[in-house]
């Protein structure tokens, strides 16, 4: 038997209050998904979705201690240009984010700025020119 296709497919956040955090990602301009589903918020998040679920049952689930937002993983927002990423920070901080770093150019050609989530979710939003957008909004690598 073959293995499987490694796909990251799904990204569950841990929150504290769902209706809180359901509402920041729709103000964020995220479409809600399986608004039926009790429990969780699932999202549109281009190739993944992103979900919100309590932190305590994530843990729950996963035979772990619930724990805090971390800075250990950050998730990331690319834009087609800078005036696009002031744009998104905008929009994150109107929709309730902490913003963390204002937009600015970096040492390798990009403009960078970051905000956290009301759970602390630290969240990058980025141009970068040498991994240019397709037409769906995804990031393109190259080899």
């Amino acid at each position: 038997m073959s293995a499987p296709k490694a796909v990251l497919s799904l990204v569950t956040l841990g929150v504290g209050d769902l209706a809180r955090s359901i509402a920041f990602y729709e103000r964020l301009g995220f479409r809600r998904r399986a608004v039926s589903a009790e429990g969780v918020g699932f999202f549109e998040a281009g190739a993944v979705t992103l979900a919100v679920y309590p932190a305590a049952e994530l843990a729950k689930d996963a035979g772990l201690a619930a724990g805090r937002a971390t800075t250990a993983v950050s998730l990331a927002w690319n834009c087609a240009s800078p005036d696009e990423v002031d744009a998104a920070l905008a929009l994150a901080a109107e929709a309730g984010a902490v913003i963390r770093k204002r937009g600015h150019k970096t040492s390798w050609g990009g403009y960078i700025a970051y905000f956290t989530d009301p759970d602390g979710h630290l969240w990058e939003i980025a141009h970068n020119p040498g991994f240019p957008l397709d037409g769906e909004g995804r990031l393109t690598v190259p080899d």
